[in-house]
């Protein structure tokens, strides 16, 4: 589990991959409590560490990953978005739940300045996720958490985040221009919500969050 906030921007290891294994370079103090068999995200992909040094680790990468994510178009050097998985410590929430299960990719149609901030829009290859994004709403894109400040619906649906001064230098979206890629992760809670609405329409027993919601709704109007 993550929170969306990255922690460093790395590059990959110039070096020859084999096309199933990534290694990144990265600051010394991302890999200070590491292990082998850990969880970190690249770009928002849930990776394995399979190896390490003091600066540098390496990650396994399955067929279905390099298909489903950017990773697979990496090129040496190329920056990439890091984040370690959640401690149980006491650490602050920062941004939302994300799971670092991509959905699918978006492509960058258009890119502009608005102030000091900048917008970013965005069309997915699969538009079925569309459904799950809103206005306001949180997406994660190569592993940032973002709000969503316009959502396009339709076959040629879109939706569009606006990095601030800050975040624009935090995160590898904001250096990638129009036709490029990014990773996305939508909000897991509207899938769990769609999964019990639906079950309870089609009787399948999946409906107690929904009956749950609607009976305090129906009390707290009949208090009134």
């Amino acid at each position: 589990m993550f929170t969306g906030i990255v922690e460093s921007i790395s590059a990959l290891d110039p070096s020859p991959e084999t096309g199933t294994t990534l290694t990144i370079s990265t600051p010394t103090f991302l890999l200070s409590d590491a292990h082998l068999g850990d969880s970190i995200s690249i770009n928002g992909t849930c990776l394995t560490i399979t190896a390490f040094t003091p600066s540098t680790f390496t990650v396994g990468v399955s067929p279905e990953t390099l298909r489903r994510t950017n990773l697979g178009r990496l090129s040496p050097s190329s920056p990439v978005n890091l984040e370690r998985a959640v401690a149980a410590s006491g650490m602050r929430m920062g941004g939302h739940f994300v799971q670092g299960h991509v959905d699918t990719v978006a492509t960058i149609a258009d890119v502009r300045d608005d102030g000091e901030a900048r917008v970013i829009r965005l069309k997915p290859r699969d538009k079925g996720v569309l459904r799950y994004v809103v206005e306001k709403g949180y997406v994660a894109l190569d592993g940032a958490s973002l709000t969503v400040t316009q959502v396009e619906d339709g076959e040629d649906g879109w939706w569009e985040v606006m990095l601030i001064s800050y975040t624009q230098g935090k995160v590898v979206t904001s250096g990638k221009g129009v036709g490029e890629e990014v990773n996305v992760e939508v909000d897991m809670v509207g899938k769990y919500v769609e999964k019990s609405v639906r079950g309870y329409f089609e009787g399948e027993g999946g409906g107690g969050m929904l009956e749950a919601m609607v009976g305090r709704m129906v009390e707290e109007k009949m208090r009134r």
